[in-house]
């Protein structure tokens, strides 16, 4: 049983679907859609989670909170990708880890390109923080949701000024 709910934010859309042991998936990208209230399969727990996680969420873009509190369910990765998230989501905010940082933490520096396509299917972003994985050089590197939002979420915990070729 899950729930979907989509609902404006000062950066646009935002669809949050939960089930009931927690947020199984974040879209930043929603600005095609028309809002919508999925109500097929609710549950009160996976409503509540996602009010829940909306608020936190909306709180998080105002820059009035720094880490997120609702539970989680990344039961639909892989064993290598839940790793991957997990290990990102001991980065605090306002500070920026390498693909190979994250790499050398779930098996050794070669394993840099299979963490990018782990956070390339993040299901949860911002949530689970990809957004805070950079090129070991110091540039951006990539980030599913685009990197203008990337730019904007760095921007918004202080880091983007540090990065090489941020702009």
């Amino acid at each position: 049983m899950t729930h979907a709910s989509t609902f404006e934010t000062p950066w646009g859309q935002v669809t949050i679907t939960a089930s009931e042991k927690g947020v199984t998936s974040i879209e930043l990208s929603s600005q095609d859609r028309a809002a919508r209230q999925q109500s097929a399969e609710d549950n009160d727990q996976a409503v509540s989670i996602v009010e829940e996680a909306r608020a936190q969420l909306l709180a998080y873009i105002a820059g009035t909170r720094r880490e997120f509190s609702f539970p989680v369910d990344c039961s639909a990765g892989t064993p290598f990708q839940r790793k991957v998230w997990k290990a990102i989501t001991r980065i605090p905010y306002g500070r920026v880890r390498s693909y190979q940082w994250v790499a050398m933490r779930v098996g050794g520096k070669q394993y840099a390109r299979a963490v990018g396509m782990a956070l390339g299917a993040n299901p949860v972003p911002i949530v689970v923080p990809c957004h805070r994985i950079i090129s070991h050089d110091g540039s951006l590197g990539g980030f599913s949701c685009g990197l203008p939002l990337k730019r904007r979420l760095l921007s918004l915990e202080g880091t983007l000024a540090q990065l090489r070729n941020a702009q």
